[in-house]
């Protein structure tokens, strides 16, 4: 098992506002979570940072994760938790309101892996050198597409692309995806939309095929492409190796 993650501000962006963790505990359980938040003031990198940091504090609060029912409890009451801060920071502090954050992140252990999303980060597995996406974005792009409204190549470049239908912080109560998946595979990726936004699949399964290159090579030069692209928003990569699949 290999796991590395790390967040760039881009080229354009004054800030970051991402926020990533990898999280192991004694029984070589994994948690990867990436955060990307919104709002001015430096609001987003907070709501992102109270996602990350809650997830975190619960986590190693666990010896483990139990079994896949009691996962899901755990993510569907530590994501409304989350979001209930995320209100409560923005009630007493008003210069904060619009404030919010995505939320994707994948449990691995022994029995199953569970991913869970709000808004366009993305929560992928690899498989025989494949890259698949399990999440599904919350984007008005992605809702009319979904209702044949909109063609995948008419989304790519659509001037709304990048409004979200749900975030942490903007619905309340809150609905979080959870995708469970079954198969046998060799990685999971989790990246922020600062990814996918300038990297094709294509390219970025190149990169990770790469078999001359460490994880953290991988990440740093998939990051180093994304800046080289424009770097329009900021980075944040999170990934597990599992090895070889069946």
């Amino acid at each position: 098992m290999e796991s590395y993650f790390l967040t760039d501000t881009g080229k354009v962006r004054e800030h970051n506002e991402d926020s990533v963790t990898i999280l192991k505990n004694k029984k070589k359980e994994y948690l990867l979570a990436v955060a990307d938040g919104m709002g001015g003031h430096k609001a987003g990198e907070v709501a992102s940072s109270m996602a990350i940091n809650h997830l975190t504090e619960s986590f190693n609060k666990l010896d483990s994760m139990g079994d896949k029912k009691t996962c899901v409890e755990w993510i569907r009451t530590n994501v409304n938790d989350i979001n209930d801060e995320i209100f409560e920071y923005t009630k007493n502090h008003p210069e904060s309101k619009g404030m919010g954050s995505t939320l994707v992140m994948a449990i691995y252990t022994k029995d199953y892996l569970l991913f869970a999303n709000i808004g366009d980060s993305s929560g992928f597995v690899i498989k025989k050198d494949e890259l698949f996406k399990i999440t599904k974005d919350h984007t008005l792009v992605n809702m009319l597409v979904n209702n044949g409204e909109l063609t995948e190549s008419q989304a790519q470049n659509h001037p709304k692309k990048n409004i979200l239908m749900r975030a942490l912080g903007a619905n309340n109560p809150i609905e979080v995806d959870i995708f469970s998946v079954e198969e046998e595979v060799s990685g999971i990726v989790l990246s922020s939309d600062g990814l996918t936004s300038m990297l094709t699949k294509t390219q970025i399964e190149r990169v990770l095929a790469n078999k001359e290159l460490s994880l953290s090579e991988k990440v740093i030069r998939l990051i180093r492409k994304s800046n080289i692209r424009g770097g329009l928003d900021n980075i944040s990569i999170a990934c597990l190796m599992m090895g070889s699949d069946k």
